[in-house]
């Protein structure tokens, strides 16, 4: 019983901070795992979770979809989705052991990147842009990685399309949306068919993270941004030590 409280407890809470801030996989994946599922299937099982969020994020900005300087749309769609399965079929390939001892790492440069986001889009703020090549390469090598470890995701998208030349921040979060939606759309259709997600507790916390990306976001727009980023940022720096401790 206190398994299932926690997981639901951790979904509805990472629900609520990916429609604010992001950073709800540095709550669902360490809740996987202490409640002894392995964890390359918890991380696996934990972005099963976190899909619907993806999902209506994207449709809620539908109207601000614009590709960056160099990609088309339909680049972007193709090279998302060939990232998000390398990544996804990486991890298929990664043991227990070896993922076990990469966590930690993630989990870190993770809540560095977004502790440091404000910045990075602050420093890519002036960028020119870059050519097509450069363009896909940077979607496929973000997608990839979301694919793999969805942790800090958001800011590195952020990052890379204002790297390419984006500059209106609602088409910027219109196409972080969209890729992180169709890149874990794809690793979780290839995780289901890999035997890596634990359907029970997928479909459990994937309620609870869809009410608490109604509900709980509401509650958390009404605290000042910085305590909130604070607090996620502390979140992950206590997780990736729990980690560390544990690997």
């Amino acid at each position: 019983m206190f398994d299932i409280a926690l997981l639901l407890a951790a979904a509805f809470v990472a629900g609520a901070l990916n429609a604010v801030a992001g950073g709800g996989s540095f709550l669902t994946l360490p809740a996987l795992v202490f409640t002894g599922v392995p964890p390359v299937v918890a991380n696996a099982t934990g972005t099963v979770a976190l899909l619907p969020g993806y999902l209506a994020g994207a449709w809620g900005f539908r109207e601000d979809w614009q590709s960056p300087p160099g990609l088309t749309m339909r680049g972007i769609v193709l090279w998302s989705l060939v990232g998000g399965a390398a990544g996804a079929a990486l991890l298929l390939l990664t043991p227990d052991s070896t993922f076990r001892l990469i966590v930690p790492w993630l989990l870190l440069a993770a809540t560095l990147l977004f502790a440091l986001g404000p910045r990075i889009r602050r420093w890519t703020a002036g960028a020119h842009g870059a050519s097509p090549l450069k363009a896909a390469f940077g979607v496929l090598a973000v997608s990839a990685y979301g694919g793999y470890f969805n942790g800090g995701l958001g800011i590195l998208l952020l990052a890379l399309f204002a790297l390419l030349g984006q500059t209106q921040l609602h088409a910027m979060n219109g196409m972080k949306n969209l890729v992180s939606a169709l890149l874990t759309a794809i690793a979780v259709a290839i995780y289901a068919a890999g035997g890596l997600v634990q359907w029970p507790q997928a479909l459990m916390m994937m309620f609870a993270a869809t009410a608490g990306g109604y509900g709980g976001a509401r509650l958390a727009r009404r605290m000042r941004p910085e305590w909130l980023r604070a607090g996620i940022v502390l979140v992950g720096l206590a997780m990736a030590a729990l980690f560390f401790w544990k690997a």
